[in-house]
């Protein structure tokens, strides 16, 4: 699978990695076999970029990971991971020792001396002015904890501040055929600067696979039941932000637009893998073969332009006004 640049970090990854958030928690139940599963699948497709978070599922991800690649010494894959949200969300709480504390804790459940990327995990707006902060991140990397860190956001302006910071080499954001907004200021921003664009929640939660209908119950533990209207954290990470039922039919008219050969969900991902300026796209998967079909993207043939053009028009149509405004 093609590689692309993290932005300043000198590192490489695929261009589909494998988001872990649905192998800890918050996507209703997935055991340790199966995860483990996921994990070789996408390895073996080619993917080479594990995201993950030390709240998904409370390290039980890191976990996972960490037990996947103890047993695969023969794999070469980056890991990034992601601290701040197991605390209280306040300004206050993003400071050095806070992150020694993380990193340690982090660190200890990938079994790793120096974690490859570590990214601010969607923090409270003011963090991302804060010299301190940096300042503190900096320290990270001078004292080996981690090789390079990056921030992960919830909206365009958000993201604007980070790219400025002259350490930052990546931006976490979610970028998807129903949130398109980043690609106006916040992609050709990080591109000028030398900052890699990871994307997430790539399929709007798994709207724009096109299998769910109006009439889809998804369990009590899943985010997509108890997260609609923001109840547990920003509401722009489940569905991308856009209402269920508008979505619904949204994604319908979008899985129309898959040209031969794709899926509705590798019609996305492709989508975002050719748009200039974007790292890599990270899916989560919930099986191998869910995995080994987003890492298939990867090697489809370049969309056509009037796909574009329809997805755009689409979006435009249906999408814009329920989100732009917010994120």
């Amino acid at each position: 699978m093609d590689e692309r640049v993290i932005g300043r970090s000198g590192q490489w990854a695929s261009v589909v990695g494998l988001g872990t958030w649905q192998l800890g928690a918050d996507w209703g139940d997935v055991d340790d076999k199966v995860a483990l599963s996921v994990l070789e699948a996408a390895a073996e497709a080619g993917v080479t970029f594990f995201d993950t978070a030390d709240v998904y599922g409370d390290g039980r991800s890191e976990q996972t990971i960490a037990s996947f690649l103890r047993g695969r010494p023969d794999l070469h894959v980056l890991v990034a991971t992601k601290m701040g949200r197991r605390v209280e969300q306040i300004p206050q709480n993003y400071v050095l020792d806070n992150f020694r504390a993380w990193n340690d804790r982090s660190r200890r459940n990938l079994g790793v001396d120096r974690i490859d990327l570590v990214q601010l995990h969607c923090p409270p707006t003011p963090v991302y002015s804060s010299d301190e902060v940096f300042d503190a991140l900096d320290t990270l990397v001078a004292e080996e904890r981690v090789a390079a860190y990056g921030v992960s956001v919830e909206t365009c302006e958000q993201a604007l501040t980070a790219i400025a910071r002259p350490g930052v080499a990546s931006v976490q954001i979610i970028l998807n055929p129903f949130r398109m907004k980043p690609l106006r200021e916040v992609v050709p921003a990080a591109r000028e600067a030398g900052v890699g664009i990871i994307a997430r929640v790539p399929l709007a939660s798994g709207l724009l696979s096109g299998k769910y209908t109006k009439d889809t119950v998804f369990a009590a533990d899943d985010h997509r039941t108890y997260n609609r209207h923001g109840e547990a954290f920003d509401q722009g990470e489940t569905f991308s932000g856009v209402d269920y039922a508008t979505g619904v039919e949204a994604a319908a008219e979008f899985a129309a637009l898959a040209p031969e050969g794709y899926s509705p969900a590798q019609l996305a991902l492709r989508w975002i893998i050719e748009q200039e300026g974007v790292t890599t796209v990270i899916p989560g998967a919930r099986n191998p073969e869910q995995a080994r079909a987003n890492a298939a993207a990867a090697k489809l043939p370049p969309l056509p332009p009037q796909t574009f053009t329809a997805i755009r028009e689409l979006y435009d149509r249906r999408i814009k006004a329920q989100v732009e405004h917010r994120w």
